[in-house]
Formats: structure tokens, sequence, C-alpha cells
């Protein structure tokens, strides 16, 4: 029984610090960063923040979701062809423990997992 109340236990508090933000908007810059990372900021955002990895597993705390680096090229071309057509992203989802409440108050070298995103 107490194994199961500590399970409980740390199921809530792990959870307790995941986020879940959606933002929309043009995307104003992709970027590369050493070591193996790529970042996105759309218009509706203050900075960019860290998205997947070209060439492993892209995993960030507080969310079960992860991106294989297959899957982030597609999104890193699909994001540089909705940015070369001027074309807005109407939702992203932005998942993990340093999403923010809001899409203007990202803190600096944030990382997130993009589950979902709409281009219109």
């Amino acid at each position: 029984m107490k194994k199961l109340i500590v399970g409980a236990l740390m199921a809530c508090s792990i959870s307790a610090n995941s986020a879940e933000l959606v933002c929309s908007g043009t995307v104003d810059m992709l970027a590369y960063h050493a070591n193996n990372k790529l970042m996105i900021k759309l218009s509706n955002m203050n900075t960019a923040v860290f998205f997947c990895s070209p060439d492993s597993e892209w995993v960030v705390s507080g969310t079960p979701y992860k991106t294989g680096p297959q899957t982030c090229q597609t999104m890193y071309s699909t994001f540089l062809a909705a940015k070369l057509a001027g074309k807005t992203l109407s939702s992203v989802y932005f998942d993990g423990d340093q999403v923010p409440s809001s899409c203007s108050s990202w803190g600096s070298w944030s990382v997130a997992n993009i589950r979902h995103f709409v281009i219109n």
C-alpha cells in the first residue's frame, strides 16, 4: 500500500511541472545551435526555443512526447517552407517543464517538444 501511495505522489509531482502552450504566428526565425539543436521563434514569441535535434531522439522533461531525427528534419523543412511562403502557423503545441504560461514569456535557452502544428 505504501508503494502505491508513493508511486501516486511521484506521478503527481512529475506532471505538476509540465505545461502545454499553443502559440501561433509567422516564423520569425529558424536557427541552428551546437550541439545539433534546432530553434524556432514565431512572431508572437519573445525568444527562440529549442525544439528538436536532427540527429537524435528529442526528449524534454515534463512530457511523454518524443521527436525522432527524421521527424525533426521534416518539421524544420516544413517551418522553413512556411517562412519563405509567408504562411501562418495557426497553432503550434509546445510541451515540457520549461514551457511558460504565455507565448511572450519564454525564458532564454528554453527547450520544448512540439507535438502538433497547423499551417494555414
